[in-house]
Order: structure tokens, then sequence, then C-alpha cells
């Protein structure tokens, strides 16, 4: 399993990359494998400021739904529209083509409070 050094994680499986300002959104490739095939991304919130762990949309799975909650605060300004007809790129590339919002950062410090890859391996008890 993958754990790119260069993101930060979340306790509910949500990876952070930094750019700038800016940060992407997505889910662990960890998540993506407990929820199964991805078939739909909902993201009604561009435009909105979203504080630090409030739900900012949902992925559904042939099985299930699953809030997508917000790992810094922050004003979503993009969502990745690739997902609209292919959500599957969450499976296949959680880390890449699969990011599903890029977030304008209010609060640069609660990057600091993530965890880090070795932190978020630890956390899902996957250490060795």
């Amino acid at each position: 399993m993958n754990f790119p050094s260069e993101l930060k994680y979340t306790k509910d499986h949500e990876w952070v990359r930094i750019e700038g300002k800016c940060a992407y959104v997505g889910i662990t490739e960890f998540a993506q494998q407990e929820l199964g095939d991805i078939v739909y991304v909902d993201i009604n919130t561009v435009g909105k400021e979203v504080p630090q762990e409030d739900v900012f949309g949902t992925v559904e799975a042939v099985k299930t739904v699953s809030d997508l909650f917000m790992p810094i605060t922050g004003t979503i300004i993009e969502f990745n529209k690739k997902l609209d007809t292919n959500p599957e790129l969450v499976n296949s590339d959680p880390y890449g083509e699969g990011w599903m919002v890029k977030v304008d950062l209010v609060d640069f410090v609660q990057v600091d409070s993530l965890l880090s890859a070795d932190d978020y391996k630890v956390e899902i008890g996957r250490s060795c």
C-alpha cells in the first residue's frame, strides 16, 4: 500500500497536498480499498468555506456512501471535474488523478495538526 511521504493525512482517511497557499484533498489508498469500487463523488461545497473536520461532500461506492471530512479550514475553489465521468479514478489513482477538491487555505497552522505518512500507517495498523 502506498503512503506518499510528501502528503499529510487525517484519521478519517483524507490526504492533503500543499501547493503554495492552496491544498489538494482526496481520500487515501486505504480508504478507497475499504470502500470498494467508487461509483460517484458528490461535492456541493465549491465556493464555500468549510471548517476543519466538517463534511464537504460524499463518496459513493457500490454498497455504501461515506462522508468526506475537510482536513483543514479553507474555501473550496475547485472540484475535480474528471470525477464526474470517471469516479473510478479515486480507486485507480487516489493520490494523483483521483484528487477531489482544491482548497484555498485559511489557517496554515492546522497543517501541523495532520498526520505524517508514518503516523497514518500506525493509525491504520500498517506500521511495518
